[in-house]
């Protein structure tokens, strides 16, 4: 029996372990900070001069955000691998908070160094952070298997939480106060979750106190996997070859060099150039990452083969879903780049009148009710842990007291104006109210009769996201080309979430759970690394579509974006379906 798993369900919170509501609490700061950063960025690169901006080109902006976002993705491998061979999961969580406190800190500075190195620590500091919080929540549940699905329930709840927050006070600081502001918050928020983690973490006793495997090198083990033949009693080795890890260790090179090329040659203006060479009319940042691509295929024809029967058609199917997920996330990102500018630039967001009112009155709802539940929550926690862990609960209480006091402070300033101008970077705060508001539906959904296969999942996903492009499009329409500016009615962008969010409830939150069911276990952290590596390029392909974005909006107008993206996903979803009879087959009953 574990006596730290026993101990922690003896103290209950809504049927869980007060330790839950710690986690949910932290990462919910963490979620704060980084998705109010995250919706002030592109709009700060891209504002004015005399908006205190930097006056960036949308391209460069684009391009620095879609390199930021998939090396934040990539980190989590390195993150992971120190937490599990050095320093442990509850230490890793502690220098991932720090490590973005600081970042959060220096980007208030607002000077390029400080920019720059904010950009860099927050990268380290989510690597560090992102998978490790979830481990300690796993740890918790060994062997209350019946409990897991609602504590993962009520941790994303914190997750959307978070963001929810972080979008709607940071953005609102960082449009209407000043970007130090938004950016300084968010660090605010980041430490008062660091410390409140650091004083109670005492209450998860020893789990995730420790590196899992400080005399094993994991990347070896991993390497190094067995592979079932078929017969029960009889195991093959299948290990990377020297031959593979060089071709393994060129292809990383040579795509961690595209990404940080792409805003570097940009915002350079050509001046520095990690490929300065053309090769047959193409450019050799896309002959280095073309070729980065056909090594990793030529790994997979490779290695593929040697597995058994099984686990080699299982693999397949992971490939196609991650090839699908790349394409799902490359646009669904648009959301703090191309759909924040459209927001800022061709939406009108200046209501007056009853609309301006009612506008009022809901986003004040929508401050205030998710606040007050959050707050009853806390104080469950509070009477569960006070009396041990006093001073984690005073600091988790003061940072309360000051969201509250930001809140009602931003909905007394809009309440005192004739009219309501809608802040760009509100719309993205739709998304997180959309699933806390939808995903109990679609999780009955999952649990009914009806419950769609994967590939439909993946299908229902695409067409979706597809269908938010379609109306954005539809709502774009009226743009003339090159038009730097427009007053597009908001129902556009409240209808292109509606639809994108729905899509992520299709994708997000079962792709890793089919991961983990078509993956033989001693092989599962390879290919969750091999997941993350598709969720970050399709972070960077983000980057590069809505840089493209510009050039379409100059020569045929930003509908033709959206609706070229519209294309690519609808194309997606029906290959998706298409292919359901061959993805069955290849999953092996797997459901």
């Amino acid at each position: 029996m574990n006596t730290d798993i026993e101990n922690l369900f003896k103290d209950k919170v809504l049927g869980h372990p007060a330790g839950l509501f710690v986690l949910f609490f932290t990462e919910m700061w963490e979620r704060f900070s980084y998705y109010g950063m995250r919706a002030l960025l592109v709009m700060f690169f891209t504002a004015s001069i005399l908006d205190e901006g930097w006056g960036w080109p949308r391209e460069w902006a684009y391009a620095i955000f879609g390199t930021y976002t998939s090396l934040v993705y990539l980190s989590t491998m390195l993150g992971g691998y120190f937490a599990d061979n050095v320093i442990g999961v509850r230490k890793a969580v502690v220098i991932g908070a720090f490590l973005m406190t600081l970042g959060h800190a220096a980007m208030a500075i607002e000077t390029p160094f400080f920019i720059y190195a904010g950009l860099a620590l927050l990268v380290f500091g989510s690597g560090f952070f992102k998978p490790n919080i979830t481990s300690i929540i796993s740890e918790m549940y060994k062997g209350k298997e019946e409990k897991k699905d609602g504590a993962y329930t009520i941790f994303y709840m914190g997750v959307n939480s978070g963001a929810f927050l972080g979008i709607l006070l940071c953005g609102y600081l960082g449009e209407k106060v000043g970007w130090s502001w938004g950016f300084g918050v968010a660090g605010i928020f980041m430490l008062f979750g660091l410390l409140q983690f650091w004083l109670i973490q005492g209450i998860f006793g020893k789990i995730g106190k420790d590196a899992k495997n400080k005399n094993v090198d994991v990347l070896d083990e991993v390497l190094d996997t067995a592979v079932d033949t078929g017969d029960s009693h009889e195991v093959k080795r299948n290990p990377f070859t020297l031959i593979q890890k060089v071709l393994i260790g060129l292809a990383s090179v040579l795509g961690l060099l595209w990404i940080f090329n792409d805003p570097i040659s940009k915002i350079s203006e050509g001046k520095y150039n990690l490929f300065p060479f053309e090769f047959l009319g193409y450019s050799g940042s896309t002959v280095a990452i073309v070729i980065a691509f056909l090594i990793f295929i030529a790994l997979l024809v490779m290695r593929i083969p040697k597995y058994d029967n099984i686990t080699r058609d299982r693999m397949l199917a992971v490939m196609f879903f991650a090839f699908v997920t790349i394409f799902f996330w490359a646009i669904f990102e648009q959301s703090p780049s191309s759909l924040t500018i459209f927001a800022k630039d061709y939406t009108n967001r200046v209501l007056e009148g009853s609309a301006g009112t009612i506008f009022k009155i809901v986003n004040s709802l929508m401050t205030i009710i998710p606040l007050g539940i959050i707050s009853w929550v806390l104080f469950l926690l509070f009477k569960k842990t006070f009396a041990k862990y006093k001073w984690s609960n005073i600091i988790l209480t003061l940072s309360f007291v000051i969201i509250w006091y930001i809140a009602i402070w931003m909905l007394n300033e809009e309440f005192q104006k004739d009219t309501a101008e809608i802040p760009a970077s509100w719309f993205s705060v739709l998304n997180s109210l959309y699933i806390i508001t939808l995903a109990p539906l679609f999780s009955k959904w999952w649990e009914s009769k009806y419950n769609p296969n994967a590939n439909m999942k993946w299908a229902i996903g695409m067409g979706l996201l597809g269908l938010g492009m379609a109306v954005i499009a539809v709502g774009a329409g009226g743009i003339e080309p090159g038009a730097k500016t427009a007053s597009v009615s908001v129902i556009w962008l409240i209808l292109v979430y509606l639809f994108h969010t729905m899509g992520e409830l299709c994708v997000s939150p079962v792709a890793l759970s089919y991961v983990s069911k078509l993956v033989p276990g001693r092989m599962i952290a390879f290919m969750f690394g091999i997941w993350y590596l598709a969720v970050a390029i399709g972070m960077k392909l983000a980057g590069v579509f809505a840089a493209s974005s510009e050039a379409i909006a100059e020569e045929q107008g930003l509908s033709s974006f959206f609706w070229l993206l519209t294309f690519i996903s609808f194309g997606l979803a029906v290959l998706s379906a298409v292919l359901y009879p061959v993805i069955k087959k290849l999953m092996h009953g797997v459901k």
